[in-house]
């Protein structure tokens, strides 16, 4: 079920690290970093230019890849929230400890997702709606459209303003959000197996990832 959901996403997810339209490409910095939509692109360019300059993650070296996205996308990501909004209702049935466990077992489900897609970038262009929000937001959403192959698909960003900086709790993909699509099947889960029964499906997922490699 989770690999269904996870499928209308794939390709598209690989295609965040791709080069974008605008005339800067810099690691990302403090001034950056300090607004959502600087934050997006600063990634997105530092992602691109790693891949683009290493042929063995050009070549799907999905270790060198996942080092990458824990160093380069993690930091910037809120993968807390992001369960908890997929979890909906069913979060506060979970203890503090099955939080944790769910948390990273979700994390890793897409960390492990984000590498095999990345191997996938070639030459696409990002496209970056303009931003209007003002110093005083703290929750953003950053549009933009993906070109490949020269058709456009949607792909929206959702941060929040946090002590640390802007972070990534959310992405649209073709209209749906990662959380939403998600939400459906960890209901159900929970409706037929309780809580145990999503930590199960995450980390049975894990295992089949981790031993496809």
């Amino acid at each position: 079920m989770l690999k269904r959901l996870l499928a209308p996403f794939l390709t598209v997810i690989a295609l965040t690290g791709v080069a974008f339209t605008a005339p800067a490409q810099a690691q990302v910095g403090a001034d950056l970093a300090a607004t959502p939509d600087g934050l997006v692109k600063a990634v997105v360019s530092d992602v691109m230019n790693t891949v683009k300059s290493d042929k063995d993650m050009q070549a799907g070296n999905i270790g060198k890849i996942t080092q990458l996205v824990e160093q380069k996308i993690l930091p910037h990501a809120n993968f807390e929230k992001t369960t908890q909004i997929a979890m909906g209702r069913n979060w506060s049935k979970a203890s503090p400890e099955q939080q944790k466990i769910i948390t990273d077992q979700f994390k890793t489900l897409l960390i492990r997702t984000y590498a095999g897609a990345i191997a996938q970038i070639r030459d696409q262009a990002v496209q970056y709606r303009p931003y209007r929000g003002t110093a005083d937001d703290t929750d953003a959403t950053i549009r933009t459209q993906v070109i490949n192959k020269g058709e456009p698909i949607q792909m929206d960003y959702r941060l929040e303003k946090t002590p640390e900086g802007w972070k990534v709790y959310d992405i649209n993909v073709l209209g749906a959000w990662l959380t939403e699509a998600y939400k459906g099947s960890f209901n159900t889960i929970v409706t037929q197996q309780g809580i145990d029964g999503v930590i199960k499906t995450l980390q049975d997922r894990n295992k089949q990832l981790a031993n496809a490699k």
